[in-house]
């Protein structure tokens, strides 16, 4: 009996020693991706992009000739990034623009506002009216928009770990093939179908969802007679691929805008519970739907992979965070011993949930 109890006690502290191993591990990994964000970040979207191509260049290398298949998914692709980028860049360029030029206006306006507010008992002092004013809006709005128009180095070094990437899929699928771990193989290989499966339903999916939203706030904002409509469709698009977060900030700065325009607090209020309306049909009743329980995360796993990534790789973390936390929770699908990870965070209805794999 007390072998037995000393062979439990070594079960559980070599259980316990795992553990902390792989804790340890995670940190030192993490640090590593954060210290040298610049190249990692764009490596990530790059791994992202040929998740989604590669199995397309597949399968039209079985038809073509393999090079004009990888010439063709390498244009597609290019044309693809440069098209998102351009629009991302258009739309935050052409507010940043109209915010600095009027500023005055929006500075006088917040002025009476905090007079209106003072003489209704609301007292507005201290670090906020000396630090949150149209100044520090300009000045914020000024570096995303200078952090958006200087992203070109970002996305040239992206392509080329992209095109790279592409040329070699093929090869680094044979080698995977002929390790003599037959397990670690196995689980490399299932685990690379099935994450291509779920990011290309999950940018389709995120897609659509990001086009409807854009198109819906640009019809509300043409009917109201809202500036820059287009540019507030095209905002709502881009920041669509960030969940909570990206549609936040869609929402709150066309109604400050509606609000310094229309000098009504009713029409921005109307246009805040619209715009909130769209967001909610959209992202908590449409897509889930579409989307279907293999995508399926938990809201505060999303919520944390948005900032725990951004945190990690920056800006380009924000967009990219949810599908580096399901290629995570994909590849713990594949073996016993780490799948009740992804049960527990992964996905929602248990045994039964959908496995697209």
């Amino acid at each position: 009996m007390a072998a037995s109890f000393r062979g439990s006690f070594a079960m559980t502290g070599d259980r316990g020693l795992k553990v902390m191993v792989g804790l340890i591990a995670a940190v030192v990994v993490c640090s590593a991706l954060y210290i040298a964000s610049s190249i990692f970040a764009p490596f990530a979207l790059a791994l992202l992009i040929i998740a989604i191509v590669g199995p397309l260049q597949t399968k039209l290398g079985k038809r073509v000739p393999k090079l004009i298949a990888v010439l063709v998914s390498i244009l597609m692709t290019v044309a693809v990034v440069s098209v998102f980028v351009w629009l991302v860049i258009w739309g935050f360029g052409r507010i940043a623009r109209a915010l600095i030029s009027d500023a005055s206006r929006y500075q006088a306006f917040y002025d009476q506002m905090i007079l209106w507010l003072e003489s209704h008992g609301v007292s507005v002092v201290g670090l906020w009216s000396e630090h949150f004013n149209v100044s520090w809006l300009v000045r914020a709005v000024q570096q995303v928009s200078a952090r958006l128009n200087t992203t070109l180095s970002f996305w040239l070094i992206a392509i080329v770990y992209t095109i790279l990437g592409l040329l070699e899929v093929d090869d680094m699928r044979h080698k995977v093939a002929g390790l003599k771990n037959r397990e670690v193989a196995r689980v490399l290989l299932s685990g690379s179908k099935a994450i291509a499966t779920k990011l290309r339903k999950y940018m389709l999916v995120r897609t659509m969802m990001s086009i409807t939203t854009g198109l819906l706030v640009w019809a509300l904002a043409t009917a109201v007679g809202l500036e820059f409509a287009a540019e507030w469709g095209v905002i709502a698009f881009a920041l669509n691929y960030i969940p909570f977060i990206g549609p936040l900030i869609a929402t709150v700065f066309p109604t400050l805008f509606a609000l310094v325009q229309f000098i009504s607090w009713e029409t921005a209020l109307g246009v805040f519970v619209c715009l909130n309306v769209i967001q909610f049909i959209v992202g908590s009743y449409i897509e889930p739907r579409v989307s279907g329980s293999a995508l399926s995360m938990s809201p505060f796993i999303v919520l944390f992979s948005v900032f725990f990534w951004a945190y990690v790789l920056g800006i380009f973390g924000a967009f990219i965070g949810v599908p580096i936390t399901l290629t995570i929770l994909t590849f713990c699908e594949q073996h016993p011993s780490s799948r009740w990870v992804s049960d527990l965070i992964g996905r929602h209805g248990g045994p039964e949930a959908e496995n697209p794999a």
